[in-house]
């Protein structure tokens, strides 16, 4: 692994390459390190002061500095990092106060302004969607008459719909019935609605609608050839007359949990879960395997169990994914 690679935990490139400097020399002092990490000396007397309040490092009693154990420098900076992250989530999604300001702008527009606008690049299409579910107050409904979301689909879309609805944002949602023949697909719209989500089928849909607070519209240009663009109406007559076709739409769909059930779980199972808790807590595999009275491959495997249910590539993404959950 090489230098650089904590910078993901909070670790300058500095700090990093003095806590490794001095696992190869403990004891040493910052006069006599600054010369090999190739760093002035006010720099890594600076750097040092920072590990020492993240007790990376130690004090020796003869004044030299010796490295904290990496699994508990590790264990302890993941631990701060995932509050940070935690924490810095928490003020994104609670930013609503912004929304006043916006309106504000917003109203000062020349009444000429267009009511409807064409969106003609894919990114910018998907840009202004991800925007306007971010500012979405009450309600946001769909009708997607797509069969199968890809993962990258679904990576993109999960952290909006969940914010979305933890912030009491109504979501109503109409897919095709043959979206159900695609466990990827089935089982992303099941979490949607184990988490308040509405999801309705239809065997066909013949136009994608988007409608966010009754008050703006988007819809595609053709609907037979997505490349050409999407319209996005703020005029109330147009927003009115696509919220009467969904709302015709989903009287005729059947509920999602009619055709098939839920078949996902609210919670893990009680055993993973214990483990998603040491996990999210920072407990050595070691130690969570004796308190779980398992062996340490076993409590490897629950590890991974847990990873692929939450379709994370990280424990720390795992734990950010279990706390947008409620499952910690």
């Amino acid at each position: 692994m090489t230098a650089g690679s904590m910078s993901v935990l909070g670790l300058s490139n500095l700090e990093e390459l003095l806590y490794r400097h001095l696992l190869r020399h403990p004891g040493a002092r910052a006069d006599e390190v600054h010369l090999p990490v190739n760093a002035p000396l006010h720099e890594v007397e600076n750097a040092l002061k920072r590990l020492l309040t993240l007790a990376v490092v130690a004090e020796g009693a003869d004044g030299g500095l010796l490295p904290s154990a990496p699994e508990s420098v590790v264990d302890n900076l993941t631990s701060m990092r995932l509050k940070q992250l935690h924490d810095e989530m928490r003020a994104v999604t609670q930013a609503r106060h912004l929304v006043a300001s916006f309106r504000t702008e917003q109203e000062s527009a020349p009444a000429e302004a267009p009511v409807v606008e064409k969106l003609e690049s894919l990114e910018t299409i998907r840009s202004r969607i991800d925007t306007l579910a971010f500012f979405a107050r009450e309600e946001i409904l769909s009708a997607e008459p797509y069969t199968a979301l890809t993962h990258e689909n679904i990576q993109h879309s999960r952290p909006l719909d969940l914010r979305c609805i933890k912030r009491g944002v109504r979501i109503r949602n109409i897919v095709r019935t043959e979206a159900l023949e695609d466990p990827l697909t089935a089982g992303y719209l099941r979490e949607l609605v184990s988490m308040g989500a509405e999801v309705r089928m239809l065997d066909e849909i013949s136009t994608r609608i988007l409608v966010y607070d009754r008050r703006i519209a988007l819809t595609p240009v053709d609907p037979a050839d997505s490349s050409r663009g999407a319209l996005v109406a703020q005029e109330p007559g147009l927003v009115a007359n696509m919220v009467a076709l969904f709302e015709e739409i989903w009287s005729s769909a059947a509920e999602l949990t009619s055709l098939g059930g839920r078949s996902e779980r609210d919670r893990l199972p009680e055993v993973e879960q214990q483990v998603l808790e040491a996990m999210c807590r920072g407990t050595k595999d070691e130690i969570g395997a004796r308190q779980l009275g398992v062996s340490v491959r076993t409590y490897r495997r629950y590890v991974a169990s847990i990873l692929q249910i939450l379709d994370a590539a990280s424990r720390p993404q795992a734990a950010l994914l279990a706390r947008e959950r409620g499952w910690i």
